[in-house]
């Protein structure tokens, strides 16, 4: 039991040691995280800036030219556009000889490679958002630690000295405490715009989502169709080889009797 209580309050001093040396360097790590989480915004803003298109105009003439039978202008309409879902409709169209199951094998296998390019850093910016008050709030009881600590009464001092010590005491932790809370309060501050651009970013790849099944399934369409149709075609040439009447044998021609 002695044991145990001394390698606690041993435990104990060496945290309060680390929390005396000050909460300043949890400052620099806040700052850092800000200086990071706005250099993955500027990125973010960025790229999704160069995705932009009017994927609705794009589907009308895409949809288009694949009723009129112009493949190889459909490819083009789709390579000259920026975004992830013309890449994927794109994708299937490469594989239009070899129907709807290679079509769509082949646009899951784009979106599989096209999605994390979509969703880099925003796992960083949901952390920052999460855990910045945290940090803060780490930073604010290192401080408080410290008011507490210069409260503690001093030893080997006459009364007087005593209580000047005190009321000097008393006015550092009251320093001490609003330098704390500061802590917190830059940790919200890291907070709030990672969060807010973490929501936004993930409503624009929900967007982008959203649009690339809408020209997956306009591709899909034209392919389910192209399938029909030659089952269709190949149905009647079987019905008609059933139906049409079987060719008059000509009569063999007889040998001459043998001698």
């Amino acid at each position: 039991m002695h044991l145990s209580l001394a390698a606690s309050s041993g435990l104990i001093a060496v945290f309060t040691r680390f929390a005396l040396l000050g909460a300043e360097w949890v400052m620099w790590v806040l700052i850092g995280l800000s200086v990071l989480s706005i250099g993955v915004m500027i990125e973010r803003w960025r790229y999704f800036r160069s995705l932009r298109d009017d994927l609705g105009a794009l589907g009308k003439k895409v949809a288009a030219l694949l009723r009129a039978g112009k493949l190889e202008d459909a490819r083009g309409a789709l390579r000259a556009s920026p975004s992830p879902a013309a890449l994927v409709a794109l994708a299937g169209l490469e594989h239009d000889e070899d129907g709807p199951e290679a079509r769509e094998k082949a646009m899951h296998s784009e979106l599989a490679r096209v999605r994390p390019s979509l969703e880099r850093n925003l796992a960083f910016l949901g952390t920052v958002g999460n855990n910045a008050p945290f940090v803060g709030l780490f930073g604010t009881v290192i401080g408080i630690i410290q008011s507490f600590d210069a409260l503690k009464a001093p030893t080997g001092r006459t009364a007087a000295a005593a209580q000047a010590a005190a009321q000097a005491a008393t006015s550092r932790v009251m320093g001490t405490i609003a330098e704390a809370l500061v802590a917190t309060a830059v940790g919200l501050l890291v907070a709030i715009p990672a969060v807010a651009a973490f929501n936004y970013f993930q409503r624009i790849v929900k967007q982008q989502l959203g649009l690339t099944e809408t020209l997956t399934q306009l591709v899909l369409s034209h392919a389910h169709a192209i399938h029909d149709r030659e089952l269709r075609e190949h149905r009647g040439d079987l019905v008609r080889s059933f139906d049409a009447p079987p060719s008059p044998r000509e009569p063999r021609a007889l040998e001459p009797a043998q001698a």
